[in-house]
């Protein structure tokens, strides 16, 4: 027990928690009482205002305002009210993909801007809506665009491997989203179950009419009272498992270090420096070089992510 000048109890701490703080010394923690970050999702909708409210009270250090198209009066003035009535929590607003909508947003005062639309493994907004745009694209123009205001990013979708982790940071993204990537861990919510010797859990999109079916329909029709017709947007489906985050994340970290020391960048600022001055260059690779990129060339192989 941790006690105070007058000897009343004011926090605890367990062996656990000195033994965590050994193992993961890297953890993102609040500086004064030592606890990991929270962060939560809100709508836009009127009530979503008092469940922030309580967010707010419960302690959540960052609302990301959910929405599959970001650039929408509703999340303007959702953004607007959260600025100004919890000024301390910071406020992650999208989905973007272009530097107008970008702009919007910045201009309403969020502290940080998730791109990425259509491009999930879960996601069919493209194919349904035919809007969106290709994720590299999109990183690179608004992480451009957004770093003039000191705004970073959040790539969100289209991350299945450490090669693209370390290609969207790459392109100016600061943090990554991993959906599917971590949805097969223990950690992640879900039963395992079987099938055909496999080992998997379900995965589904918030677009999905699974997904909708209980509740998720809000973050896509603002009436549900006038629209009757839930338009899919998304699948549900499996992941293979992938062990415990433990084992999991320690592995994508080590991969990503191998990313930039090949790319011959010491850290972020250095590769965004080198990648805004022309020094640091893509190309558009023809379908004989993925090819070739990849194992190929073998009558048969195993493939282990780590060992």
């Amino acid at each position: 027990p941790v006690v105070n000048d007058k000897d009343e109890i004011v926090a605890l701490i367990a062996r656990r928690d000195l033994q965590k703080n050994i193992d993961f010394p890297l953890a993102t923690k609040d500086k004064q009482n030592k606890q990991l970050l929270v962060g939560a999702a809100i709508g836009t909708h009127p009530e979503d205002k008092i469940r922030a409210k309580l967010l707010v009270e419960a302690g959540v250090d960052v609302i990301i305002v959910d929405s599959s198209q970001g650039d929408s009066v509703y999340q303007l003035e959702m953004i607007q009210h959260l600025k100004s009535h919890h000024p301390q929590v910071d406020v992650i607003g999208g989905n973007v993909v272009v530097p107008s909508q970008a702009l919007h947003l910045i201009q309403a005062g969020v502290d940080g801007l998730r791109v990425g639309m259509g491009i999930g493994s879960i996601c069919t907004t493209q194919e349904v809506c035919a809007v969106g745009r290709a994720q590299a694209s999109a990183v690179y123009h608004v992480a451009r665009f957004a770093r003039k205001y000191g705004i970073p990013i959040l790539a969100d979708g289209g991350i299945k491997s450490t090669g693209h982790i370390t290609k969207a940071l790459l392109m100016g993204a600061s943090a990554v989203m991993m959906g599917s990537m971590l949805a097969g861990t223990e950690e992640a919510p879900g039963e395992y179950f079987y099938q055909d010797g496999v080992r998997l859990k379900r995965y589904r999109g918030m677009g999905s009419l699974e997904a909708m079916q209980r509740g998720g329909e809000k973050r896509y029709v603002w009436d549900v009272a006038k629209t009757h017709i839930k338009v899919a947007q998304g699948v549900s489906g499996t992941v293979q498992d992938k062990g415990t985050l433990t084992r999991y994340i320690p592995y994508l970290m080590q991969g990503v270090k191998h990313g930039m020391q090949d790319a011959g960048v010491k850290n972020l600022e250095v590769a965004w420096d080198r990648l805004y001055d022309g020094l640091l260059r893509f190309e558009i690779r023809s379908p004989a070089a993925q090819k070739e990129g990849g194992v190929h060339g073998l009558y048969s192989y195993e493939k282990s992510a780590y060992g």
